[in-house]
């Protein structure tokens, strides 16, 4: 009985979004790449699909049904360290979830930082995520969005670069003709990587992302905690004390957000390591539950 329940869930849930379709996040050159084999690869590791090596950005789409769209929508960047996309269990399950929630749901295949195949590692996943926010935003009517209730997401690495997106959004790093907003409207942080700080997190925690030999100027200007302003975005930040990737990474940038009197929400579970996606196993209670109720208390869940 338990097993059938759990596939009529997985049914719903399905049924929920339309169609996913995957669209290239560039129809042109993609910016600030050198000409290179594409050498990336997907492999399943622990049931989690893993890709590495990516080169070409994409962004896969989940709508609701039309009747269940509120108007809001999250733009997913799943974790990996900048070495890898953790696509499904921090990406597409979330997307689905997401869906059946009336929520649009965008799932971020981002460049990895590397010299083979980029002129600049340290902004190449930054670039894919403005373009990212530039589709969205530039495709809300269509996609019946609230061109103001766009959000991004992240997990780990993906959560850093999230966090990046929402305090370095006045420096437009690719084409953007319309003069879009790259902004997010608020932002959700599952288990983030956040600074370079060697107090917080092992030096050369932003090697991948800015090289080994980054000047320091460089690595305060990626510890995203030293970048919050008042106009940073309301932000959910969630995260295991008992992570691998310090918790620590999670409260300076809450106590950065409190500071500077951004609206946000901080929730820290004993256990559960690192890595989860949405299913802290060490616990009922579930994340993404005080996440979305976080989501309607702001009124991003209401049609």
């Amino acid at each position: 009985m338990k097993n059938i329940l759990s596939w009529c869930a997985a049914c719903i849930l399905f049924s929920a979004a339309r169609s996913q379709q995957v669209l290239p996040l560039y129809t042109s050159v993609i910016p600030n790449s050198k000409p290179a084999e594409n050498l990336e690869k997907s492999e399943t590791k622990g049931g989690v699909l893993i890709i590495s090596r990516i080169s070409i950005p994409t962004l896969t789409v989940y709508l609701p049904q039309p009747a269940e769209s509120n108007g809001t929508a999250v733009i997913i960047c799943p974790g990996g360290g900048y070495y890898v996309n953790a696509m499904a269990n921090e990406g597409t399950d979330v997307a689905r979830l997401l869906a059946a929630r009336g929520v649009a749901a965008f799932v971020l295949k981002y460049r990895i930082p590397e010299e083979r195949t980029m002129m600049n590692t340290a902004i190449g996943p930054l670039q894919d995520a403005q373009q990212a926010m530039i589709l969205v935003r530039g495709n809300a009517k269509k996609w019946n969005i609230n061109p103001g209730r766009i959000g991004i997401m992240g997990f780990s690495a993906g959560g850093h670069l999230a966090s990046t997106l929402g305090t370095h959004y006045k420096k437009i790093l690719v084409d953007n003709p319309g003069s879009v907003s790259v902004a997010p409207n608020f932002m959700i942080l599952v288990y983030p990587l956040i600074t370079g700080d060697s107090l917080v997190n092992k030096k050369g925690s932003l090697d991948k992302l800015l090289g080994n030999r980054a000047p320091q100027e460089l690595v305060d200007d990626f510890s995203n905690e030293k970048q919050v302003t008042p106009a940073t975005a309301p932000t959910f930040i969630t995260q295991s004390t008992d992570d691998g990737l310090n918790v620590l990474n999670s409260i300076v940038f809450y106590e950065a957000l409190v500071k500077n009197k951004v609206p946000a929400e901080l929730h820290l579970y004993q256990n559960g390591g690192h890595g989860y996606g949405m299913n802290n196993k060490t616990t009922r209670d579930k994340w993404m539950d005080r996440c979305l109720a976080w989501m309607d208390a702001n009124g991003w869940l209401k049609k």
